[in-house]
């Protein structure tokens, strides 16, 4: 089976959970949007091929519910698949700037080193600017992607997100980001 459609097809089960969380309306209905787009665009004989591979790996699991029906599952091994292959596509859209600046600050421990290293890696590729070493700013909206970040590394505890209207060397970032 081509990677691209098992991935495709975890990622399909996990939006069904992500639908039980969705918070609001908008956010219910772009998880909608998303997931038919990618619904038709597997191919019927791919799609069968590939759950019944991802029941071999061991990435979905079937259960029988009491009403006779059948729910297909995520197993731990899945969702951890969904989340690298999701975090590796990972962008931040850029929409129209709203002058406010989006700051990820950490202290994350030295016997965690590896962590605080690839999240600081992983703020660098999607064009955070380094304020100090342990400091990034962004200038567009960027939180469902922190959120995402911060749990993949299980590092929680140790960052924190905020929004700035302010910040005393504004032309450097202006230039760092080309804004106006």
């Amino acid at each position: 089976m081509k990677q691209p459609t098992r991935d495709k097809i975890l990622l399909l089960l996990l939006s069904g959970v992500a639908l039980g969380f969705a918070y609001s309306p908008n956010r219910y209905r772009k998880i909608l949007r998303i997931t038919g787009k990618e619904w038709k665009r597997i191919n019927e004989e791919e799609l069968r091929r590939g759950i019944r591979n991802c029941y071999r790996s061991k990435l979905i699991k079937e259960k029988d519910n009491p009403d006779g029906t059948t729910t297909i599952e995520l197993t731990e091994k899945g969702k951890m698949r969904v989340l690298t292959y999701d975090f590796n596509k990972m962008e931040i859209k850029q929409k129209e700037w709203d002058r406010k600046w989006r700051a990820v600050i950490f202290d994350i421990p030295e016997k965690l080193r590896w962590g605080r290293d690839s999240l600081r890696k992983k703020l660098k590729n999607l064009g955070f600017c380094e304020f100090q070493k342990s400091v990034f700013v962004f200038p567009y909206d960027c939180k469902d992607e922190i959120d995402f970040i911060i749990e993949f590394f299980k590092m929680r505890r140790y960052v924190r997100y905020g929004v700035f209207d302010y910040v005393d060397n504004e032309p450097h970032l202006k230039e760092f980001f080309r804004l106006k």
